[in-house]
């Protein structure tokens, strides 16, 4: 098990803070009454220690674009606009952002932004990080979403101005993400990552780091944005499994824990009354694709039949003890231009209804169906999950199903090949916006691709991807929702949920949760 308090880097950490504390308050030049008077007791910092038993990933936010990478990079660096909780549209955060034509995305820098080093952060840095990220294309990062990106140009200092090969809505919440993090053009090199460095103008600054073990972050004074900490740092340790991460929390060696817990544990810290734990809906998704290259998945109503037939309330039940929450679209709530697309179309798990489906088409019951799965990859729950869709749908007599599993990889091949009529699938979006949980399964050269082409729903994403309009892309997608639910190439299941542990005294957590399943730390104190 991994030490948790490592005294001489806690200390060096304290002794940073203190002195960038002191030197900023003699640098002002003037008295302060609120300052710390000889002889007077040195103010306590609020510091944090979160546990992980998940990756620490990369620094560099040209690098791989992983979930694991994203709790890092998001506090360490700035973005050009951010999105706050309970928010789904981008603010500013590092500057003020418009379009002033379809493919001219304008953005007016804040004065005096500085990196901790010193560095004034100005509209070459933008140009710099957004080029730098292009040019690199690391395998598993971010380039491939900003193909849209025609160029950045810089009028002056304070102006960074988005040139699009083509009309693209999505840019604001691109912007958004930390592959579009600012990094200091004087510190990084253009054609290669940073390992063990990380030079930003985010909440915090890197103060110590340790690969794959430990990350240390210090508050930094000089961060002009939304998402100021109210902390004055976080210790981050990657513990080895979860039974660590569930004694560092229980015995107070810890303030937060996440990313490793089973359900089990889970229900057992909710029992415990030293502990707080909070739940919030994040992006993974996990749903059931049919393949076109089945001619029984190519029925409309085979596909519909099912749709009509899924009890999502009892999958979340019995496979996962209510950890995760019913599904009723492929975009989740919070995302916007969300409808219960499903839940419009089917209304409640009817036999009757799904019958008079199959009935209307003249296809013959009971319908044969493989259903694909794979034990590994989703977890404890994913078996139960397919045995709890293969009652309900043979529990209505109008299907005879067979499951077959495959280890990943060869699982991922086999769906890919079309192997069977329908298979358990999962998808985590890159970007937070409800184009991508849309595009990988309309778009022709979509991440997700089980067969399914339809000139309505293209056409449908062809016009909310280049709408700038909010409110009239907001119910294009809507439109895009209803149409996947009438047509039924997948079949939503359930929505994850990020789940942190918590002691007593610390606060804020919900507001430190970012849907796509990282942590905003600068949201948190005790």
């Amino acid at each position: 098990m991994i030490e948790w308090v490592r005294r001489g880097t806690a200390t060096a950490l304290k002794a940073t803070l203190v002195g960038a504390l002191g030197v900023s308050l003699a640098a002002c030049g003037q008295p302060d009454d609120n300052a710390p008077h000889p002889g007077d007791p040195t103010p306590k910092l609020m510091m944090l220690r979160l546990v992980t038993a998940g990756a620490l990933g990369s620094l560099d936010p040209a690098g791989p674009y992983d979930v694991a990478s994203r709790t890092v990079q998001a506090n360490l660096y700035q973005t050009l606009l951010t999105i706050l909780p309970d928010k789904p549209t981008p603010v500013p955060d590092a500057a003020d952002c418009q379009f002033d034509s379809p493919t001219t995305y304008t953005c007016s820098l804040k004065e005096h932004l500085t990196f901790p080093n010193g560095h004034e952060l100005t509209s070459s840095d933008v140009k710099f990080s957004i080029d730098r990220m292009l040019r690199l294309k690391t395998p598993g990062g971010a380039a491939g979403l900003f193909g849209s990106v025609k160029s950045v140009s810089t009028p002056d200092d304070l102006t960074a101005v988005f040139n699009l090969k083509t009309p693209d809505a999505r840019i604001p919440y691109l912007l958004t993400t930390t592959a579009a993090s600012i990094v200091d053009e004087e510190s990084y090199p253009a054609n290669k990552l940073l390992e063990a460095k990380a030079i930003g103008s985010g909440p915090y600054q890197l103060s110590a780091y340790k690969p794959g073990e430990q990350i240390m972050l210090a508050k930094f004074t000089g961060y002009r944005g939304p998402r100021g900490a109210q902390n004055d740092g976080v210790e981050i340790d990657r513990l080895k499994d979860s039974t660590a991460l569930y004694q560092a929390i229980t015995t107070g060696k810890a303030d937060l824990a996440f990313d490793g817990f089973g359900p089990s544990l889970l229900d057992k810290l909710r029992k415990s009354d030293q502990v707080q734990v909070i739940g919030a809906d994040y992006a993974e998704i996990r749903f059931f694709s049919f393949h076109m290259k089945s001619a029984i998945a190519r029925q409309p109503a085979v596909r519909r039949a099912v749709a009509q037939l899924i009890d999502r309330p009892a999958i979340a039940k019995k496979a996962y003890g209510d950890h995760v929450t019913p599904l009723y679209s492929v975009v989740p709530p919070g995302f916007g231009g969300q409808t219960d697309a499903f839940k419009a179309e089917y209304m409640q798990p009817s036999k009757t209804a799904a019958a008079a489906i199959l009935k209307d088409a003249g296809i013959t019951v009971p319908v044969p169906l493989t259903v694909g799965w794979t034990p590994s990859q989703y977890g404890v729950g994913a078996k139960a999950e397919v045995l709890e869709l293969k009652r309900q749908l043979e529990a209505s007599g109008l299907f005879r199903v067979t499951l077959r599993s495959a280890e990943w990889p060869q699982y991922r091949q086999l769906t890919r090949a079309g192997a069977y009529d329908l298979f358990q699938a999962s998808w985590i979006p890159q970007y937070p916006d409800a184009d991508d949980y849309l595009a990988p399964f309309v778009a022709t050269n979509g991440a997700f691709q089980n067969g399914y082409r339809s000139t309505a729903a293209a056409k449908l994403l062809q016009q909310e991807a280049t709408e700038q309009n909010g409110l009239k892309r907001d119910d294009l997608v809507g439109q895009l929702q209803g149409v996947l639910a009438r047509e039924a190439p997948v079949i939503p299941s359930w929505q994850g949920r990020l789940t942190v542990v918590a002691g007593k005294d610390v606060e804020n957590i919900t507001a430190a949760v970012d849907p796509l399943s990282f942590l905003h730390l600068s949201a948190l104190r005790k």
